[in-house]
C-alpha cells in the first residue's frame, strides 16, 4: 500500500498531523506558557501561531485532542483564506470616478514579481470598453484623487 503525506496521521500529545495540517505545541519564547503552531503540508513556516492552554499541573501544556485539532485546522484555514483575500485586494484595486464622458472605473493591477515587479493602470467606461492602459510603478497609489487626475489629464502616464 502506497501512502502519500495527506494520508499520514500522527496523534501525539504535542504533535498532530492530519487533514493537510500539522499542529505542534511548543514552548512560548515570550513567556513561561505554551503556544501551538499550525503549519500546512509543504509550507516552511506556520500559517498561524497562538497561545496554548496549560495542563492541570500548571507546568506542562494540555495535550492536543481531536476536537482541539479540528478547531485549530478550521481557524488556520480561515486565517489563510483571509490573508489571501487581503493580498488579492491589495494587488487588484479599482475605483470609480466621474468624468466628462460619464462614469469611469480605474483599475490598478500589480504583478509582485521578486525580480521585476510591475503594475498596469487601466480605465474602462460604463460599457466595460477599455479607454486607456499604461504601465506604472508598482508603488503607484490608487485613490480617488490620483484616479480623477489621470482621467482628467487625458490618461497621460502619471
Amino acid at each position: 500500500m502506497n501512502l502519500n503525506e495527506s494520508d499520514m496521521k500522527t496523534q501525539e500529545p504535542r504533535l498532530w498531523i492530519s487533514d493537510g495540517w500539522t499542529a505542534r505545541v511548543v514552548k512560548n519564547e515570550d513567556d513561561d506558557g505554551w503556544a501551538v503552531a499550525m503549519t500546512a503540508d509543504g509550507a516552511s513556516e506556520p500559517a498561524l501561531v497562538g497561545p496554548w492552554t496549560m495542563g492541570r499541573d500548571k507546568k506542562n501544556p494540555k495535550p492536543l485532542d481531536q476536537s482541539a485539532f479540528l478547531t485549530l485546522v478550521k481557524t488556520a484555514r480561515e486565517f489563510v483564506r483571509r490573508s489571501e483575500q487581503q493580498l488579492h485586494a491589495s494587488l487588484h484595486q479599482s475605483i470609480e470616478v466621474g468624468a466628462a464622458q460619464g462614469r469611469v472605473t480605474v483599475f490598478l493591477d500589480i504583478e509582485p514579481d521578486e525580480d521585476n515587479p510591475s503594475a498596469m493602470l487601466s480605465a474602462r467606461d460604463a460599457g466595460d470598453d477599455l479607454l486607456a492602459q499604461v504601465r506604472v510603478s508598482p508603488g503607484f497609489k490608487l485613490n480617488r484623487a490620483s484616479a480623477s487626475a489621470w482621467v482628467e489629464g487625458g490618461y497621460a502616464k502619471p
